[in-house]
């Protein structure tokens, strides 16, 4: 599970070679300033032209690339609201790296703070990342369409859910599923998650039974991985549909509105 770790222990832990900082903003945010020794590893290019997540090897081979393998943690942070790092920490996960750190506020918390900030890219040190993929955290188009008893939950908009606002040409959501809008998943003060007493209210809201295993999805993937990162923590037993409706919706399957 990932891990998510204070301002204040991550400043101590600046330069230290057991970590890799990662900045998983696109670049001209990157470039806007980040922290001290990040490298951007933008999570939009662990997608390809199709929008369906990469295979493995080409995946690991770019976080490779980015300084991520053998000898070092990844330490994760990222800007409001907080999708790029969520996903970034999944495909790490997923991809079977043990240890995976997440900072707990917000760039610009870290900012406001006074802490440091530079602008210049950084280069990479290239690491060897051989990926171990776990399917246990990842749900595919048919294991979606097949399910019987896990807890469908659609991380998009209201309007999106209701069919309101059409992306895909298929309004609506995939059947029998609820609905958890990902904005309400972050806390105050440029918090990346909401305090455990308001996201355990808000699960409960939505019709998520305590120990019920869940499906996140959204449209592409990111916003439903916050959501994957909030019940994780909170316990749950929880699986990404990173194809999400967009998939659902281009495979012709059933929706509701």
């Amino acid at each position: 599970m990932v891990k998510l770790v204070g301002p204040q222990r991550v400043a101590e832990r600046l330069g230290s070679s057991a970590f890799v900082l990662v900045d998983p903003r696109r670049p001209m945010k990157y470039l806007s300033g980040h922290l001290p020794g990040a490298v951007n590893l933008p999570a939009y290019r662990a997608f390809g032209d199709d929008g369906r997540l990469l295979d493995p090897a080409v995946l690991g081979a770019w976080l490779g690339a980015g300084g991520i393998g053998d000898g070092a943690a990844p330490l994760l942070y990222d800007s409001p609201q907080g999708q790029n790092a969520a996903m970034v920490a999944w495909i790490l996960e997923y991809l079977g790296v043990p240890e995976v750190y997440l900072l707990d506020v917000f760039f610009e918390r870290w900012k406001s703070e006074g802490r440091e900030v530079v602008y210049r890219p950084v280069d990479a040190t290239p690491r060897r990342f051989v990926p171990s993929p776990n399917p246990r955290i990842r749900a595919t188009l048919d294991e979606v369409r097949a399910n019987a008893s896990e807890r469908l939950v659609d991380f998009r908009s209201a309007e999106e859910f209701n069919g309101e606002r059409d992306l895909d040409g298929r309004p609506g959501h995939i059947p029998h599923a609820v609905n958890l809008v990902w904005r309400e998943l972050n806390g105050t003060g440029d918090r990346l998650l909401a305090s455990r007493e308001e996201l355990e209210r808000q699960v409960a809201a939505a019709g998520i039974g305590r120990g019920q295993k869940v499906i996140a999805y959204c449209r592409s993937g990111p916003r439903a991985a916050l959501g994957y990162l909030a019940l994780s923590q909170l316990g749950y037993e929880v699986r990404l549909y990173d194809g999400s409706f967009a998939e659902w919706a281009r495979a012709g399957m059933a929706v509701e509105r």
